[in-house]
């Protein structure tokens, strides 16, 4: 079959985490010559072309064909950073909105299905009921992307089914697992559930955005749990670029310039600095704190005597352009401290993460642990101090810490209701980067790091499973 007879059409879920997955996975896909069909919500579709990652264009991609598509209006509240739990319940109303995508989805399949001979549906699991009606279309199949890591996919699932039995060593890490408990609201799970219902098992196979680098064993084990009615997975992280992340050996003058990533003042402020000498603090875009937690952090930053590059956000409402952001609150005079003294910089607005993980001068990255976060971090051999703060955040954690080694807790899942202190920032962040400990962890990600971007290389174990995917969806 020739590759002009195949197109391929991208259904995200609109979190932003997932919407920058897919995107970038439709830019890995795209370079085959394939056309991909992204579809999304008008406002989703925006937000995922405002925010992209590195210095690719999705505009300027001829394969990459944009779709937008209304849904009805939803309740758009601002986050509550003093809820419960942190979990983002505020976005609720804008996750139910999405699923109204299925008539506007099935009304393009059915012009996309006359006009190619094949069509390849890749979805996320979560919009599982939008891309249902697929089978009514005898040139459609679907594949369904897993947005979490495969540790944590499996034990997810495996907690639901033991049908497997465990050898000792899994058994150990099985002890290490954080519960669910305070993960998810009830409200959100009943969705999870409706999603599976949909799903029925007709998948094709999984995509995972991960690698058999680090989450082979967990690969594999997904495979005999055959979650989507088929063992067939496809490992074909990391999705982000990575391109920007030649680290040094040194610090010299010369090696730095070389390896610069950017010009924006972020940047420029960066190439100022020794290598490793950063710590990266960002908990991502659906994560709120209270003035009084941040003013904790910015004081623990600031007792830690170590560099670092904070981004002060409150999380995402629904629609990320209707109304305005809550500007947060920290310590009189701590911004204009810090920049006087050259220790650090506070980022209100959104920031260039993958260039700033990339960059030689960053050593560190304080984080929540999501899946884009964390692939991200592993991808640049950063060593990450581990937060986790909802969903499926406190079992990446536990890959990390307890199972790769490139990271330490900040903060563990099992401590998340104490209340937030500048002592646990302060220590956190001096373990990471100064301590004998931290120094180990940095190693550990240096190296698993360069595997990692050496496997998306012609002939590493990445690019060997994106050429395999490819080829079972062009096949004859």
């Amino acid at each position: 079959m020739d590759k002009n007879e195949v197109c391929v059409v991208m259904v995200p879920f609109i979190a932003q985490g997932h919407l920058n997955q897919l995107l970038h996975l439709s830019r890995l896909i795209s370079a085959y010559n394939l056309p991909v069909h992204f579809v999304c919500a008008t406002t989703h579709n925006r937000q995922a072309k405002l925010r992209i990652h590195g210095s690719w264009d999705p505009l300027s991609d001829p394969n990459l064909h944009f779709h937008d598509f209304p849904v009805p209006t939803f309740p758009n509240p601002s986050p509550n950073p003093k809820a419960t739990t942190r979990f983002p319940a505020h976005l609720m109303p804008s996750f139910k909105a999405v699923m109204h995508l299925r008539q506007p989805f099935n009304k393009l399949l059915s012009h996309l299905s006359i006009t190619t001979k094949r069509v390849v549906i890749i979805h996320d699991y979560l919009m599982s009921s939008v891309v249902q009606d697929f089978g009514s279309f005898a040139n459609a199949e679907v594949y369904m992307f897993q947005s979490c890591s495969a540790f944590t996919a499996f034990w997810y699932h495996w907690e639901m089914t033991r049908t497997i039995s465990l050898d000792d060593e899994t058994e150990a890490v099985w002890k290490k697992v954080p519960s669910l408990e305070g993960c998810l609201t009830d409200e959100f799970i009943e969705l999870l559930e409706s999603e599976d219902t949909s799903f029925k098992k007709i998948s094709s196979g999984t995509i995972y955005d991960t690698s058999k680098v680090f989450e082979e064993k967990f690969l594999e084990l997904l495979k005999t749990e055959e979650i989507s009615g088929t063992s067939k997975n496809w490992a074909i992280g990391p999705f982000n670029p990575v391109a920007l992340t030649e680290r040094k050996d040194s610090a010299t003058e010369s090696n730095r310039a070389s390896k610069k990533v950017g010009t924006s003042p972020l940047i420029n402020w960066l190439d100022k600095q020794e290598a490793n000498s950063v710590i990266y603090v960002s908990f991502g875009t659906t994560v709120s704190f209270t003035d009084e937690e941040a003013k904790e952090i910015a004081i623990g930053l600031e007792e830690s005597r170590q560099k670092f590059i904070w981004v002060v956000r409150d999380a995402d409402k629904g629609d990320i352009f209707d109304g305005e952001e809550r500007r947060i609150e920290l310590p009189e005079g701590f911004e204009e401290r810090i920049e006087r003294q050259g220790v650090g910089v506070v980022v209100r607005d959104w920031a260039p993460q993958i260039e700033i993980l990339g960059h030689p001068s960053t050593g560190g990255f304080m984080s929540h642990c999501g899946w884009n976060s964390s692939m991200e971090a592993i991808t640049m051999g950063i060593p990450i101090a581990a937060w986790p703060m909802h969903a499926d955040q406190p079992r990446n954690a536990t890959l990390i810490t307890e199972v790769l080694g490139t990271g330490i807790y900040a903060r563990d899942w099992g401590r998340r209701d104490e209340a937030v202190a500048a002592s646990m920032v302060a220590e956190a962040v001096r373990r990471l980067m100064v301590s004998e400990e931290g120094c180990r962890v940095r190693k550990k990600a240096e190296e698993l790091g360069g595997v990692v971007r050496r496997s998306v290389e012609d002939g590493g174990v990445m690019r060997k499973e994106l050429d395999a995917f490819v080829a079972q969806i062009t096949r004859p």
